[in-house]
């Protein structure tokens, strides 16, 4: 490595060098040598499109179908300018955030965004873990090591756990020595991602040009920004509440209406997390980036990370919405209903796996305690079940479809997306493989991320030992298995509202950084730049912390907006003594 460093220290001269020449040209010019340049925004990318994307990404075509597309690159476009933010204070200034954070702004917000990015990382390695499980058990090997298998349920999932714990480890650990056995993991990882991605643009490009065909007015609509899914069901869900009766009606639009509210914090939280912030800044003090890469890092975050982001997810959520979403739309937009109300999905979604459809008995069954009492389906579950299944049995078409709509799917159901294009061996196996190689991916991304708080916090160098035994924080994922007893798929929702919590406390502190003088000095931007930066950052301050606070309420309900109330009141008494001790160190020089 030590042959290397001078010529690694000559092309980043020349880089610099090349920006600064390319800062005094016009903007055509300026972006066609950004183009040239382009890269670590691609590495953002690739963490950003990982297990959680896609699953967050499937439950949105399910929940919502074509209706919630516009979700997505929004929370793009609001976590690109934080991270432009914080990048542009790191690179201006070159000095860690966390210290500068501590040391101009505030240490409880410093202190809270290195623990919420740690916490992060530690709850989120939880669903990667569990999505490895749910593939290997119902996708790749569901003989050797499904719960029929010859280990059983619980020493399989030990198994899996186990060995994707110690791999994630080696790879982990190995980072920083450059062997040649993790270039051949990252480039594999690579193609297995970008190959389930040019799967399920596949699918959309051939259900486009097959008799189903898209409605593209419903898709291009889906574009729009609608914050009223928040309270109210999707559209394709209409057709089926109308044929409910009115006194049921209220069950299954709350129903509906928390799994959107849900699944939509999840698909936000996952664009962009609170522990992606914390590795931004520092892997580009750490690539030797300065001041001269101000406005390419941006241009790169936009085209190296949206674009990617907003095209996979896209694609996915299509997918997931032409294959799940409870509405059959024809060339036109318009909603069709069969005569018996049976036909509103793909035969694939009727086909759901055993423990789907048990999932799905349990909602319908949610349902009948409205209609004959809360105790009486337990007593009937009970002393009577051949009576509960023929009750079951015995509800409307569209209550049935319903509940299919809103079960929380496993690997194996969810799989079927793309047998439109791929037909359904394959899709399991590209599938399951594309998902497997996401997970272990996202796992060492988060276990490395874990390494360089920790070091943070204590002080200690972002290498060696101390950086590869705080690594292993975010082991606490492999006990995702073994913690949640629903959809190994739908544990990715849960942890990202959690995780969405956290993001305020982020994107508050990168506004504050971006208007502190005595961080930023000269480089503070002034005039209509100021007035841009602002507008722009209090935007997404605004939209991320009504989101949070809204997922805390729902959440946690008054102990959860109890638990903001005393971190704002620490921020608060804390901001009131750093200025005391200013105050108090500036009579003394005087």
């Amino acid at each position: 490595m030590a042959a290397e460093q001078p010529t690694t220290q000559s092309a980043l001269k020349q880089e610099r060098e090349y920006l600064r020449e390319l800062e005094a040209k016009p903007w055509p010019a300026r972006i066609r040598g950004y183009v040239a340049l382009t890269g670590p925004g691609w590495l953002q990318s690739a963490i950003t499109l990982g297990g959680g994307s896609l699953a967050s990404s499937l439950y949105l075509g399910v929940i919502g179908g074509f209706s919630l597309l516009w979700l997505q690159p929004l929370a793009m476009v609001l976590g690109i300018i934080m991270l432009s933010a914080i990048g542009y204070v790191t690179l201006s200034t070159g000095e860690r955030p966390f210290r500068a954070i501590n040391e101009h702004i505030n240490p409880v917000l410093g202190w809270g965004w290195a623990i919420a990015s740690l916490v992060a990382s530690m709850v989120w390695a939880m669903p990667q873990y569990s999505l490895a499980t749910g593939v290997l058990q119902q996708n790749l090997l569901p003989g050797t090591l499904g719960p029929d298998g010859p280990l059983g349920s619980f020493y399989s999932k030990l198994l899996i756990a186990g060995v994707v714990l110690v791999l994630s480890t080696m790879v982990t650990w190995s980072y920083s020595s450059g062997h040649w056995g993790v270039r051949v993991y990252e480039r594999t990882l690579k193609v297995l991602v970008a190959g389930i991605i040019i799967c399920f643009a596949g699918v959309v490009v051939t259900i486009a040009f097959s008799e189903q065909g898209i409605a593209w007015r419903s898709l291009l609509a889906g574009l729009v920004p609608d914050f009223r899914a928040i309270f109210k069901p999707a559209s394709g869900y209409e057709p089926l509440l109308q044929q409910v009766d009115e006194q049921y009606r209220h069950f299954w639009e709350a129903r509906i209406v928390d799994e959107q509210r849900k699944v939509m914090i999840s698909a936000a939280a996952v664009s962009v997390g609170i522990n992606m912030t914390f590795l931004l800044p520092y892997s580009m003090l750490a690539r030797g980036w300065r001041r001269e890469h101000r406005g390419f890092s941006i241009f790169d975050l936009f085209v190296g990370m949206f674009i990617p982001f907003v095209l996979a997810t896209s694609c996915i959520i299509i997918a997931s919405a032409q294959q799940f979403h409870p509405a059959i739309r024809d060339a036109e937009g318009s909603l069709e209903l069969s005569a018996d109300g049976r036909e509103l999905l793909p035969a694939t979604v009727r086909e759901l796996s055993e423990v789907s459809r048990q999932k799905t008995r349990a909602i319908l069954a949610d349902r009948l305690a409205l209609e004959i009492g809360q105790d009486a389906v337990p007593r009937l579950r009970e002393e009577d079940p051949e009576q509960l299944a023929t009750l079951l049995a015995a509800f409307s078409p569209a209550e049935d479809q319903l509940a299919a709509a809103v079960t929380r799917r496993d690997a194996s159901d969810l799989a079927q997306s793309l047998e439109p294009f791929a037909g359904s061996v394959v899709a399991n196996a590209v599938f399951g493989i594309g998902v497997l190689g996401m997970t272990l991916s996202t796992i060492t991304i988060l276990m490395l991320i874990s390494g360089f708080v920790v070091c943070e916090m204590f002080n200690l160098p972002s290498n060696g030992w101390a950086h590869r035994f705080g690594s292993l924080v975010a082991a606490t994922g492999a006990l995702g298995p073994f913690v949640w007893s629903g959809a190994s798929f739908y544990l990715v929702v849960p942890t990202s509202v959690f995780g969405y919590t956290l993001i305020p406390i982020a994107y508050l502190t990168f506004m504050m950084m971006m208007n502190q003088r005595s961080l930023l000095g000269d480089d503070l931007p002034r005039g209509r730049r100021r007035l841009l930066w602002n507008s722009l950052m209090a935007l997404a301050v605004t939209v991320t912390t009504a989101a949070s606070f809204a997922s805390v309420w729902f959440s946690a309900g008054w102990y959860g907006i109890a638990a903001v109330a005393a971190f704002l009141a620490a921020v608060l008494i804390a901001h009131v003594v750093r200025r005391n001790r200013l105050a108090a160190g500036d009579s003394a020089s005087s």
